[in-house]
């Protein structure tokens, strides 16, 4: 009764409501929606099922007046904000990054940054074209994509390359006698950048498939932890997969290896964008 009087009074002070108000109720409800579509997303669905049940727990024990249950939910409830938050750093962090990374047009302008470095077509048929050869003859390789998130952290344990991809050059560092064929290479602004990376490791390893091997959990952690699509070529059965957001997508064949990428990478505005509509229409 407590709880229906406090609503009654707060409906009450913003009756009739004013155009604050209305902008209020607007964000807040914008942010929930975002909220759930985060623990959908996310890991996140669990422990929200979780903290209910504990809720639920705590609710009967204030009801029963139990002391000694209700001292130690109040002791696991001032930790659970902090617990949420090491428990959920790279979903947060990914969340808050694309937060960041938004576009406003009007402001990019204002700073002068609104132009846009992405890989075009010639770079995509590069990857494209190379992850066709490793895959045909089963030689592992790992190529991190990089996006608005930089990454480079990651690239001082590699080597600088800088160079303009060919599927030749893949092919020469994904060689198994190469010294850089163990790392991942890491493409920027459409370029090889650097070559012999080594990747974090993926949040919750054990859940991941045990059939996958060290490259494809490399590329799930690195999508976990970054907007990156990381590409990988299997060196058992040759299969390309793709890694983003932390979900590995198989079975990719060139053709559809080149329309995802391109559908990821290249901006629907874009020229090459509007070439490749046309090309797909007319097939």
């Amino acid at each position: 009764m407590e709880l229906l009087d406090e609503l009654i009074n707060s409906f009450n002070t913003i009756w009739p409501p004013s155009f604050w108000d209305v902008l209020d109720i607007a964000v807040l409800t914008y942010l929930i929606y975002k909220l759930i579509q985060f623990i959908r997303d996310t890991r996140a669905e669990g422990l929200i099922k979780g903290i209910l049940i504990l809720v639920l727990f705590y609710f009967l024990a204030y009801v029963g007046q139990m002391k000694a249950v209700q001292w130690i939910f109040q002791r696991i409830f001032n930790i659970g904000i902090i617990a949420v938050l090491i428990l959920f750093q790279p979903e947060l962090r990914r969340t808050i990054e694309r937060v960041g990374h938004a576009r406003f047009p009007m402001l990019d302008k204002l700073t002068g940054t609104d132009s846009e470095v992405t890989p075009v077509s010639e770079e995509i048929t590069a990857i494209c074209e190379a992850c066709e050869d490793l895959s045909s003859t089963t030689t592992g390789a790992l190529i991190v994509i990089e996006r608005e998130t930089k990454l480079g952290d990651l690239v001082s344990n590699g080597t600088i390359v800088n160079a303009v991809p060919s599927k030749e050059l893949f092919g020469t560092i994904f060689y198994p006698k190469c010294p850089l064929h163990d790392g991942a290479v890491i493409m920027r602004d459409g370029k090889i950048y650097a070559a012999g990376v080594f990747l974090p490791k993926p949040v919750n390893e054990d859940a991941i498939n045990k059939q996958l091997g060290s490259r494809h959990r490399a590329a799930i952690g690195m999508s976990e932890n970054s907007d990156a699509i990381v590409i990988v070529v299997s060196e058992e059965t040759g299969a390309i997969s793709i890694a983003e957001n932390g979900d590995l997508q198989r079975g990719f064949s060139k053709d559809s290896l080149r329309q995802t990428l391109s559908r990821k990478l290249i901006p629907e505005s874009s020229p090459a964008s509007s070439a490749r509509r046309k090309k797909e229409d007319k097939a």
